[in-house]
């Protein structure tokens, strides 16, 4: 039977204080979802543009509790044998190898058949081994959107009663329940059995305010006029109609090049010079250069 896991949050104004203790910075909406999330001990499905701290909130639940972190990087093609388990085949064959030298045939093969199947050949992946720890974690499945819809189902099946069911071994229940995140660049529409099973947040780049705090933190070098001006320049950017928008991260990027760079003022030919560090596509930096220029300074 699966152990609810102690509560490790006391209540939403302890997870932003021990969350912020960590290095992240969270709103009011994410404290309380992860706070929820842990003591109602949902799946929390966290959905956002890309570099805005989803993938973080999970690492910073796992440094603030003290539990360890297990990471499910979703692609295209990732499979159950890739997300779950699978069995060591080169080491099965080996073990064959040595096995075909036996005296007895037929007896040799089936206790050889039994021994190849053991705990010894079984290659634990993310899912299994959340599962199997027997200390907290948390676990992180990172890029949803990016996996087939099979990789949903599976979820399903294993996060709804936090056990797995090893043909060979038989059925493998979780000690302790895991803090279990769920990040999506919202590429794909997800589930809605999958919805349904989680709570639901959405992190958007953050206020001006909350961002200068963020990058003052990251960058704690950094004069504050030019962290305030940096967050100016980054919010001017994500008001244009880019192809890809600077992220929470970048905009850290960017003030890390500002020190790099001994930058004394933030001229315009300096922006200009290094919007590669906040911008990732050509035209994006055309289109940024344009309407920089064409703005009043």
């Amino acid at each position: 039977m699966t152990i609810p896991a102690q509560p490790r949050f006391a209540s939403v104004d302890d997870a932003q204080e021990r969350l912020s203790a960590v290095g992240y910075l969270p709103s009011d909406a994410v404290a309380t979802a992860a706070y929820l999330a842990d003591r109602l001990g949902k799946p929390l499905l966290v959905e956002g543009p890309a570099g805005v701290g989803k993938t973080e909130l999970a690492k910073a639940v796992a440094a603030a509790t003290g539990a360890g972190l297990v990471r499910l990087q979703c692609y295209e093609g990732v499979d159950e044998a890739r997300a779950l388990y699978e069995w060591n085949h080169a080491k099965q064959l080996l073990r064959i190898t040595a096995g075909r030298s036996a005296p007895d045939g037929d007896g040799a093969w089936d206790a050889l058949r039994d021994d190849i199947f053991t705990e010894e050949f079984l290659l634990a992946r993310p899912l299994l081994t959340a599962i199997r720890s027997a200390e907290p974690v948390v676990l992180l499945v990172d890029e949803l959107d990016k996996a087939d819809i099979e990789i949903e189902g599976l979820l399903l099946e294993v996060l709804g009663d936090f056990q797995v069911t090893v043909p060979e071994l038989g059925t493998m229940t979780a000690t302790h329940r895991p803090f279990v995140v769920l990040t999506s660049n919202a590429t794909r529409e997800l589930s809605e059995a999958l919805r349904r099973r989680c709570l639901y947040l959405h992190i958007d780049y953050p206020d001006a305010a909350l961002e200068e705090r963020i990058v003052r933190l990251r960058v704690p070098g950094l004069d504050a006029a030019f962290a305030e001006s940096s967050v100016r320049l980054v919010r001017r950017l994500r008001d244009l109609r880019l192809r890809k928008s600077p992220s929470v991260a970048e905009t850290v990027d960017w003030a890390h090049t500002l020190l790099a760079l001994g930058a004394e003022d933030l001229t315009p030919a300096l922006v200009r010079e290094n919007l590669g560090v906040l911008l990732k596509h050509q035209d994006d930096i055309e289109r940024a250069t344009a309407a920089l220029d064409a703005s009043p300074r």
